[in-house]
């Protein structure tokens, strides 16, 4: 592709800029336009404006459309396959009936979030509230209290791990677009989602539990499927198969921890065989085919029918995987149109660190738009030329990852399809949602991004 130089000034390109990022909202929003439609409209439009070289556009486009996809696709499609085996297997019921038998009635609240925690890696917010919603109920009318007091630690537990932990869509597109490392950015996105948690999930679950009565449905069947098992697999068969993607990638961590010491040698076979191993896309692929087979034939279930539990775990995360790569496409006309870098030196000329910047766009986004994950994608996009060029590396990068995520999560209102959702599975009207829900989902981004700006000026 030919060269091409930007002869607009960087107040015109923040201008355009701007006007993009409220022409996509426009579109979202008033006319309802699709984001992955209007992505493409807004990037294309932009590259125009820009003066990008009409020869140029189709490129510009398709290659940071596939160069985002190349690692996205496979970690969301492969998560999200291994969480539909955990869900169809019983494991979450499982795990939740072992950890409340172990953490007795009084702290079931506290149960059933860490077991939500340990389904949130690699089931879907969504798909895990649904997989927890008859078991947190049957514990809620067994117990008695508020549905508060239970619900909001699960749907915390969810959300944290749905926004700061990879493989899902927001973070590991983030983390495609910044260049962070994947292994690294899980262990900080666990060290923020865990005690953001227990302050935004658990301690603020038992005080607006205590203060707001919210009985469980009547209305909530608890029916069981046809794919639903007689016998639920042992919660420690589950734990091992949760764990068992986190220790191949943070095994190539430790790799790569043990090249950089000169302790290994970086061309030996076996140690890149081991790296490759241990890559975020094979150690999900290795995962998912024990959890085919431990709970499949090794169960007695039919090939047949795991085949079809798998292939159903694609349908829900392709619009989320084709908006993630226009995200990236948008991203890459910010980048060769220069708008990139005028946003960088308009950032340093004004003392802004791209770290609050990152947070306050993402904030901007989530409560214009809605969606986290269009949200932290976008900012992710608009900051990136500015992080490439301060040359931030490691833990710095992967708490920026954190604090945008952070941003995306902030002041969950009426056009966020997860206010709508949690407040209909707990039957509250939309005053007591917001009181709950986005109560909650604010804390969780301020607390994410205080946890995250500690660790990155620590760095």
């Amino acid at each position: 592709m030919p060269e091409f130089e930007q002869t607009l000034g960087a107040g015109a390109l923040i201008s355009i800029a701007a006007g993009a990022v409220a022409l996509l909202l426009l579109l979202i929003i008033q006319f309802r336009i699709h984001a992955f439609v209007a992505l493409i409209l807004v990037s294309f439009l932009t590259a125009l404006v820009t003066g990008i070289p009409a020869a140029n556009i189709l490129t510009t486009l398709t290659s940071a459309f596939g160069s985002t996809l190349g690692g996205v696709a496979l970690l969301v499609g492969l998560g999200a396959m291994l969480g539909r085996l955990l869900e169809v297997s019983g494991g979450a019921q499982a795990l939740a009936d072992d950890l409340v038998r172990r953490f007795g009635e009084k702290r079931a609240p506290m149960a059933l979030g860490i077991a939500s925690l340990f389904f949130g890696f690699p089931i879907f917010f969504d798909a895990g509230l649904v997989v927890m919603l008859p078991v947190m109920f049957t514990v809620a009318r067994r117990l008695g209290g508020s549905l508060l007091l239970y619900g909001i630690p699960v749907a915390t537990a969810f959300s944290c791990m749905h926004v700061f932990v990879p493989p899902h869509p927001g973070p590991v597109a983030a983390s495609e677009l910044l260049g962070a490392d994947v292994g690294l950015l899980i262990i900080v996105g666990l060290i923020v989602a865990i005690p953001t948690w227990i302050l935004a999930g658990h301690v603020f679950g038992q005080w607006i539990g205590n203060r707001i009565y919210l009985p469980v449905p009547e209305n909530e069947t608890e029916e069981k499927s046809a794919e639903e098992p007689t016998i639920l697999p042992s919660p420690g068969l589950v734990v091992a198969l949760l764990l068992l993607p986190l220790i191949l990638i943070f095994m190539n961590t430790g790799l790569d921890f043990a090249r950089a010491q000169g302790w290994v040698d970086k061309g030996a076979s076996w140690f890149q065989l081991a790296r490759a191993i241990g890559s975020t896309p094979i150690a999900l692929l290795i995962s998912v085919l024990v959890a085919a087979y431990v709970l499949g034939p090794m169960r007695g279930r039919d090939p047949v029918k795991v085949e079809r539990i798998v292939d159903s775990a694609l349908g829900p995360v392709c619009s989320v995987i084709l908006i993630t790569g226009a995200g990236g496409m948008f991203g890459g006309v910010l980048r060769a149109s220069g708008i990139g870098n005028a946003l960088s030196g308009a950032l340093s000329d004004i003392g802004m660190p791209v770290f609050v910047a990152g947070f306050l766009i993402a904030t901007a986004l989530r409560v214009a738009q809605g969606s986290a994950t269009v949200a932290l994608i976008t900012a992710a996009g608009l900051v990136q030329p500015a992080i490439q060029a301060a040359g931030y590396q490691g833990l710095e990068l992967a708490s920026i990852v954190i604090a945008v995520a952070s941003g995306s999560v902030m002041l969950s209102h009426v056009n966020d399809s997860g206010f709508w959702l949690v407040g209909r599975f707990f039957n509250m009207d939309i005053k007591t949602t917001f009181k709950t829900w986005t109560v909650m989902q604010t804390l969780m981004g301020v607390i994410g991004f205080a946890l995250s700006g500690l660790i990155f000026w620590a760095a």
